[in-house]
This record gives C-alpha cells, sequence and structure tokens, in this order.
C-alpha cells in the first residue's frame, strides 16, 4: 500500500511540476486572440510614407523627345547617359529641400511620393520647361530596422512605399517564442521628433494602430517576456527550478522501481 502510494506521489509531484513550470500559454503566444471566426475587417487606410528630411531620393524624368530630359537626368561617372552610368541621387536637406537641375531649390519635406511627383511636373511645365512629363520618384533609403526577440534581427531594405509590421517582423523571422507580444514597441523619427508607440500583437486593434504600416527608418523592437529577462540575467531561481525537477525525476526513477 506504502509501495503504491509513493509511486503515485513521485508521479503527482512530476506531473504537477512540469505543469507548474510550463513557461508559455496561448494568451502567450497567439496573434489576433480577439478576432471572431468570419469577422471582417476593413481596411480604409490610405497610408503613404511621407518624405523626411535625410531621404535619399532617385528620380528620373522621361518625355517623348529624350533629347530635352537630359539636363534633368544626370549621371554620375564618365560613360554618360548609357553609357554606364548611373542616375545621381538627391538628398532632401535640413532645410527639407532637394537641389535639383534647373529648378534649384526645391521643397519636398513632407510630402508622399506621389505629391513629390506631381510637385515637379507642375514645375516643369509652368516653367515651359517639359511638355507632358513622367516623373518617376524613388526612396532609396527606405529601411526598417528590427530589434529584439525575433528569429532575425537586422536592417532591412524596403522596395516598395509601405510595409506593415507585421510583414516586417515576418522578414526578421517572426517574433521568438520568447518575444513578448503583448509589447512591441516602435520608435519613429520625423525631422528630429522621435515618438515611442507600443502595441499589443495577440489582439485585432494592430490593424487599426498608427504604426501599423511602417515609414522609412522606424525601428520595431520586440521586448522580452519574464522567462527570457530571467534567464538572460542568470536569476537565481532558474537554479531552484533545475534542482526541484531533478529531485522530482529522482523520487519518480526511485519509487517507480521498487
Amino acid at each position: 500500500m506504502n509501495h503504491y502510494f509513493f509511486k503515485s506521489k513521485a508521479a503527482y509531484v512530476v506531473v504537477s511540476f512540469l505543469i507548474l513550470t510550463s513557461c508559455y500559454t496561448k494568451k502567450d503566444i497567439v496573434y489576433f486572440q480577439d478576432a471572431k471566426d468570419f469577422e471582417t475587417i476593413v481596411d480604409t487606410d490610405t497610408f503613404r510614407a511621407k518624405l523626411k528630411i535625410g531621404d535619399v531620393l532617385s528620380i528620373y524624368v522621361s518625355t517623348i523627345n529624350p533629347e530635352v530630359t537630359k539636363p534633368y537626368n544626370i549621371v554620375d561617372g564618365t560613360g554618360g547617359e548609357g553609357g554606364g552610368g548611373q542616375l545621381i541621387d538627391y538628398l532632401i536637406d535640413s532645410d527639407g529641400n532637394i537641389d535639383y537641375p534647373v529648378l534649384g531649390k526645391v521643397k519636398l519635406l513632407g510630402l508622399t511620393v506621389e505629391e513629390a511627383k506631381q510637385l515637379l511636373k507642375k514645375k516643369f511645365e509652368e516653367g515651359n520647361l517639359l511638355k507632358d512629363p513622367v516623373v518617376i520618384i524613388r526612396i532609396k533609403n527606405y529601411t526598417v530596422t528590427i530589434l529584439g526577440w525575433v528569429g532575425n534581427a537586422g536592417v532591412y531594405p524596403i522596395s516598395g512605399e509601405r510595409i506593415s509590421i507585421l510583414q516586417a517582423i515576418a522578414m526578421a523571422g517572426d517574433l521568438q517564442i520568447s518575444g513578448k507580444r503583448k509589447d512591441v514597441t516602435v520608435i519613429r523619427d520625423f525631422n528630429g521628433t522621435k515618438t515611442y508607440t507600443r502595441i499589443d500583437l495577440t489582439s485585432k486593434e494592430v490593424f487599426n494602430s498608427p504604426v501599423y504600416y511602417l515609414t522609412q527608418n522606424d525601428i520595431v523592437y520586440v521586448h522580452p517576456n519574464s522567462g527570457a529577462i530571467s534567464a538572460a540575467s542568470g536569476d537565481s531561481r532558474i537554479g531552484l527550478i533545475s534542482s526541484l525537477a531533478s529531485i522530482a525525476v529522482s523520487l519518480a526513477l526511485i519509487f517507480t522501481r521498487r
């Protein structure tokens, strides 16, 4: 009777220990937990990245007559257009301007890429410089930085005009199991003013967040959960838990062999 009692007790200790020391639950790791089946969220966000100080732009202008656009499509090197050179880039300076051929200083700060295209087109036409020009603008230094408890932290270049935080996290290999889904911080800099916004990836409200779409040079930081912090700091409780685990397993082995 005692033999059976001790075997049962040892098994109970082991099971209880494993349950109590389980680190993660569904609430810790599942995204969008409050989304209901067949629920529809209509995306009415018309977000477009706005140009900032320090942005580097590639600008190409074309018309029916390629010759008249040569002064606006300056290439570096000595090969000339079509001779292996690349179009020069334009930096938005501390005053929000680019220094553009013929037009001189053009203020693009705060405009979307589409608005910047229309502004240049208007200046060409109003000055009788070009007729029906097509303007192509691309942000060349559009990157986002993903840090913290993700698969692959780093700086990621973005080819389009916008990216969602979910896409960016996916590029970084998703959150580690020890990453805190309810505590992700987006740091945004707009011309020297930094904002810090925390979002909860376990809630569908993430889709309504002002930082759901990232702007150029945003920083995303995934905070660690308490277990990760304890492990990283060498918390003494880890040693205690390890010792208890060893004792529980030893007891189980002793009593199950009798």
